[in-house]
């Protein structure tokens, strides 16, 4: 199965500028003013948000590795499988970058069904197979098959959490073409 990756973003700010690259304070900050200066999703997140992201992360990271991923990165850049209009939404002039899984090294992506958060956090509790894994490339395809796209069949969060299939690229390529 091959599908396309999308990046969403705020036009303004550009694509894969990255919370995660900064440290805990300096990223931080950002969120404080995210939240001070405009209406969009990101404002409305927790206050400990940052600190369960880099968590997350930190066990994603270590999912992956014991599965043979190669991650080249700390912290991943974050895409999604396909298409998901609800991601539109969360921008005040939003924009998006499309490619191909192909384009992607699979030792550099892992995947979630549904965000991280979900995946590791309160929801992660309630029996759902795909709670607490991390996927490689040729585990999602499965997992696809036999769940679907949760944007196709959740488009409206009315069945969980699962709004999109989360992909976490472990590495600043290919999408390095796209910093500024």
């Amino acid at each position: 199965m091959i599908f396309d990756l999308y990046h969403y973003y705020e036009n303004d700010i550009g694509p894969f500028i990255n919370l995660s690259d900064l440290t805990i304070y300096e990223a931080k900050h950002i969120q404080g003013r995210i939240k001070k200066d405009n209406k969009t999703f990101a404002a409305q997140r927790l206050e400990d948000y940052l600190d369960r992201r880099f968590e997350f992360e930190d066990i994603a990271r270590d999912i992956f590795i014991s599965k043979g991923g190669e991650p080249l990165r700390e912290r991943p850049h974050y895409m999604v499988v396909e298409s998901c209009d609800w991601l539109k939404t969360w921008y005040v002039n939003g924009n998006f970058v499309k490619l191909s899984v192909r384009e992607f090294d699979p030792k550099i992506i892992s995947f979630t069904y549904g965000d991280m958060f979900p995946t590791f956090g309160k929801a992660s509790t309630d029996g759902k197979e795909y709670r607490k894994q991390v996927y490689t490339y040729s585990e999602i395809i499965k997992v696809i098959d036999k769940y679907g796209l949760p944007q196709v069949w959740n488009n409206d969060g009315r069945f969980g959490p699962e709004r999109y299939i989360e992909a976490q690229v472990w590495s600043n390529e290919p999408i390095r073409k796209y910093f500024f």
